[in-house]
C-alpha cells in the first residue's frame, strides 16, 4: 500500500499565510508537486469548498481540512506546523497543527480506514503533544506511521471500535465498563446511542464519535456510536438501540436507517458540535431521556403522514396554488412534447399544407393505397394527425392534474371534463387553468362533507366526480368559458400582430422568465404559455411558433453558458463543477434548462443574474429575426422544425457568451469579504 505521508509532504514552523485559504492552497500545491494530484487548483477548489460548508478547526489548536477530489491520484496526508497560527473556526482559537487529508473520489476502503484512524488520533493529547515537540520531518512521519499502526497507547474508548472486524469505522464505539447494566426503565446508568456522519466521511465523523464516547465515559454513561463514514458502517445492534434511553445525531447529512430510532428522545446537531462540545451533547441527551416532552425521532408511517398534513395546513394559498399549477404543467408536458414533435415531423415529411389534407389522407389511404405524393405524404399525414390528437389532451390534462393536486384522485375526472369544456369553447390554456382549479376545489369541498357510512364507499368513485363535474363544467359553460375564450382570442390576436420593437420586448420578457428559476414555476409559466399556442400556428400565423422558438432558445442558454464558463476560466470552478460543465453541453443543446441547476445551487447570486442577461439577449434576437419552432422540445436536435435555423444558433451562441462572461466577471470581482472564509457555517440537519 502506498505510504500516506512522506517527508516531502511535511512543513515545520513556517508561516503559510493569514487565512485557511492560504494554508489549504499551499498544501494542495505541495500534494500536486509530489505527483499525488493531477492539478493543484482543482484540489484546492474542492478542499476549500468543503471548508466553506463547515469549518474544520477542532479544539486543541488543530485543523483538518479534507476533501474527496477527482484531482487526487493517491490517498495523501500533508502536514504543516505553523509558526503563525491561523483561525480555522475552532471555538478555542487558531490552529498551529494542520493536517490536510486528500482522498481520491474512488479511494479504496483500506486507505480510507487509515485516514479515518489518523483523524481519531488527533483528539489524543499525547499524540498532538509529540507532534508539537518533534524536531524533524522524519520524526513527524514516524509519529504518524505509528498512529496508523496503533503503536502508541490506544485510546480506551476507541479500542473496541478498532478491534471490531478490523474497521476503524466499526459502527459502534463503547465506553465504560457498565455495559449490560440498567436500561430505559432499570436502575443502572443511562444508556445512549449516537450516529455521526459528515459529507466527506473521513475526519469529522470519527473524531465526533470518539469525542462523544470519551465525554460519556467521564460521567459513567454507556454510549455506543454508529459512524456512517466513508470506510463503511456497521449498524448498531437493534437490541442496543431498543435499550437506549436517548439518541444523539451529530450529522451534517441525512441519517441512514433513521426509522430504527423511532420514538427515542433525540438531540440533533452538526457533526462539528460533537467534537467541540461533546460533554454538553451528552448532558442534553441525558436530560432528554428524563423529559417526557423531549423531541423524539418520528415514526415513519401514520405519524409522518400526520406531520406532513400539519405542514400542509401551514401553507398559504399562494403556495398551494403554485403547487397545483406546477403539478398540472408537469403532467401536461409529455403530451405536448410527443405531440409537438410529431406535428413537426408531419410538416417535414408532408409539407406546410399537410394540415389541410391530413384527415382525408389517414382515412382514405394506407400502405397499399398511397396518396398522391407517395409514402412521404402518407407518413407525414399519419404523424401530423397523431401529434394533433396528442396535443388535444393539452388542456384536459392540465386541468385534470391541477384538480388532482388539490383533491387527489377524486379530482381527476371533473378536472379533465372541465378542461375538455374549456377546449371546446376556445378558452384554451387559461380556461384549462381556471377549470382545473374550480374542479379541484369543488371536489375537495365535497370530499369534506360528513356522509352516512353506507355512502362513503361511493363518494370517491361516483358522488364526488359526478357533482364536481356538473358544477365545474356547468360554470365553464354558463359563466366562465365565454369571457375566457374572448380573452384568449384577444391575446392571440395581439401576439399575432406584434412586430418590431414590441416583439423584441416580448422576447426579452420570455428570455428573463426562462432563466430566472431554471425549470421552476416562472420558467414553466413561460413554457406553458408557448406550448399552449403552438397548435394555433401556421404558415399565415407564425407568431405562436416565434414564441415557441424564443422560449426554447432562451431555455438553452443557462446550461450552455455554464459549460462555456468552465472552459474559459476553469480556475473559478471546482472540479465537480467542471465535470458538470461537460454534461451541461449536451443538456443545453437538448433544451434542458435544469442543466444549470448544479451551478446555481452553489452560487445563485452570480449564476442566476448572469443567466438572465444572456436569456434576454437570446430572446430579443430570436424575436427580432423571426426565428420559429414548430416543435415544443428537443433543442438543436429538432433542427428540421426550426425556421431561420442560422439565427436560432447565432442567438443562442450570443446569449451563452454573454452569460458566460457575466458569470466569470461576477465570480472574479463580486466576491465575499475575506473574513467570511474563516467563519464556521452551521450545517442543517
Amino acid at each position: 500500500m502506498t505510504q500516506l505521508i512522506t517527508t516531502e509532504l511535511v512543513d515545520l514552523d513556517q508561516n503559510l499565510g493569514n487565512s485557511p485559504e492560504d494554508v489549504i492552497r499551499h498544501l494542495a500545491r505541495k500534494v500536486a508537486a509530489t505527483g499525488r494530484a493531477t492539478e493543484a487548483e482543482g484540489l484546492f477548489a474542492d478542499a476549500f469548498a468543503r471548508e466553506q460548508k463547515t469549518a474544520t478547526g477542532v479544539p486543541g489548536g488543530i485543523a483538518i481540512p479534507h476533501c474527496r477530489s477527482a484531482a487526487v491520484t493517491v490517498p495523501t496526508l500533508a502536514m504543516a506546523r505553523l509558526s503563525q497560527p491561523v483561525d480555522f473556526g475552532a471555538k478555542d482559537g487558531a490552529a498551529d497543527l494542520i493536517f490536510f487529508i486528500a482522498a481520491p473520489d474512488g479511494a479504496d476502503q483500506e486507505h480510507l480506514k487509515l485516514l479515518s484512524k489518523l483523524a481519531r488520533s488527533l483528539i489524543k493529547k499525547d499524540f498532538t503533544g509529540a507532534l508539537r515537540s518533534a524536531s524533524s520531518r522524519e520524526e513527524i512521519v514516524e509519529l504518524v506511521d505509528g498512529a496508523l499502526a496503533d503503536k502508541p497507547a490506544s485510546h480506551a474508548a476507541a479500542a473496541p471500535v478498532d478491534a471490531a472486524a478490523g474497521s476503524a469505522a466499526g459502527a459502534s464505539a463503547v465506553a465504560g465498563a457498565s455495559v449490560g447494566d440498567g436500561g430505559p426503565s432499570g436502575r443502572g446508568p443511562k444508556r445512549l446511542v449516537a450516529v455521526t456522519a459528515c459529507p466527506t466521511g473521513i475526519a469529522h465523523t470519527y473524531m465526533a464519535a470518539d469525542s462523544l464516547v470519551a465525554a460519556a465515559k467521564e460521567v459513567g454513561v454507556d454510549l455506543q456510536v454508529e459512524t456512517q463514514g466513508s470506510s463503511g458502517a456497521k449498524p448498531l445492534d437493534p437490541a442496543v438501540i431498543a435499550a437506549a434511553d436517548a439518541v444523539i445525531f451529530a450529522v451534517d447529512v441525512d441519517v441512514r436507517g433513521k426509522e430504527r430510532f423511532a420514538g427515542k428522545p433525540v438531540i440533533n446537531a452538526p457533526v462539528k458540535r460533537g467534537i467541540d462540545e461533546p460533554d454538553k451533547m451528552v448532558q442534553e441527551a441525558l436530560a432528554a431521556a428524563d423529559n417526557p416532552n423531549a423531541r423524539r425521532v418520528p415514526h415513519f408511517g401514520a405519524e409522518e403522514q400526520s406531520q406532513n398534513a400539519e405542514m400542509e395546513k401551514g401553507e398559504h394559498v399562494g403556495q398551494k396554488l403554485k403547487k397545483a399549477l406546477l403539478t398540472g404543467v408537469s403532467y401536461m408536458i409529455p403530451f405536448v412534447a410527443g405531440g409537438g414533435l410529431l406535428i413537426a415531423l408531419g410538416f417535414l415529411l408532408g409539407g406546410y399544407d399537410i394540415n389541410v389534407v391530413a384527415d382525408k389522407v389517414v382515412l382514405e389511404n394506407n400502405f397499399g393505397n398511397l396518396p398522391e405524393g407517395g409514402l412521404a405524404i402518407y407518413l407525414g399525414a399519419v404523424m401530423f394527425k397523431i401529434g394533433v390528437l396528442s396535443m388535444g389532451f393539452l388542456v384536459p390534462a392540465l386541468a385534470g392534474y391541477i384538480a388532482y393536486a388539490i383533491a387527489d384522485r377524486p379530482g381527476i375526472a371533473p378536472g379533465f371534463v372541465a378542461g375538455a369544456v374549456a377546449g371546446f369553447m376556445g378558452a384554451g390554456f387559461l380556461g384549462g387553468i381556471v377549470g382545473g382549479l374550480l374542479a379541484g376545489y369543488i371536489a375537495h369541498l365535497i370530499g369534506t362533507l360528513q356522509v352516512p357510512r353506507w355512502l362513503r364507499g361511493l363518494m370517491p368513485v361516483v358522488i364526488i366526480p359526478l357533482l364536481a363535474s356538473i358544477v365545474a363544467s356547468g360554470a365553464m359553460f354558463l359563466f366562465l368559458g365565454g369571457p375566457i375564450a374572448g380573452l384568449t382570442t384577444a391575446l392571440n390576436g395581439w401576439l399575432s400582430g406584434m412586430t418590431g420593437a414590441s416583439a423584441v420586448v416580448l422576447g426579452i420578457i420570455l428570455g428573463l422568465m426562462m432563466c430566472f428559476d431554471l425549470g421552476g414555476p416562472l420558467n414553466k409559466v413561460a413554457y406553458g404559455f408557448a406550448v399552449a399556442g403552438l397548435s394555433a400556428g401556421g404558415a399565415d400565423n407564425q407568431a405562436p411558433w416565434m414564441i415557441m422558438g424564443t422560449v426554447m432558445a432562451a431555455g438553452m442558454v443557462p446550461p450552455l453558458a455554464m459549460a462555456l464558463a468552465t472552459v474559459l476560466d476553469k480556475k473559478l470552478f471546482t472540479l465537480n463543477e467542471r465535470e458538470n460543465g461537460k454534461a451541461a453541453w449536451l443538456l443545453g443543446a437538448s433544451f434542458i434548462t435544469e442543466g444549470a441547476i448544479p451551478f446555481a445551487a452553489t452560487d445563485p447570486l452570480r449564476v442566476i443574474p448572469a443567466s438572465m442577461v444572456g436569456g434576454a439577449v437570446t430572446g430579443a434576437l430570436t424575436m427580432a429575426f423571426g426565428v420559429t419552432s414548430q416543435a415544443p422540445h428537443g433543442g438543436i436536435f429538432v433542427f428540421f422544425a426550426i425556421g431561420n435555423l442560422a439565427m436560432f444558433v447565432i442567438a443562442i451562441l450570443a446569449g451563452a457568451v454573454v452569460s458566460a462572461l457575466a458569470v466569470i466577471a461576477l465570480k472574479r470581482w463580486a466576491v465575499r469579504e475575506p473574513a467570511a472564509t474563516v467563519e464556521p457555517v452551521p450545517a442543517t440537519v
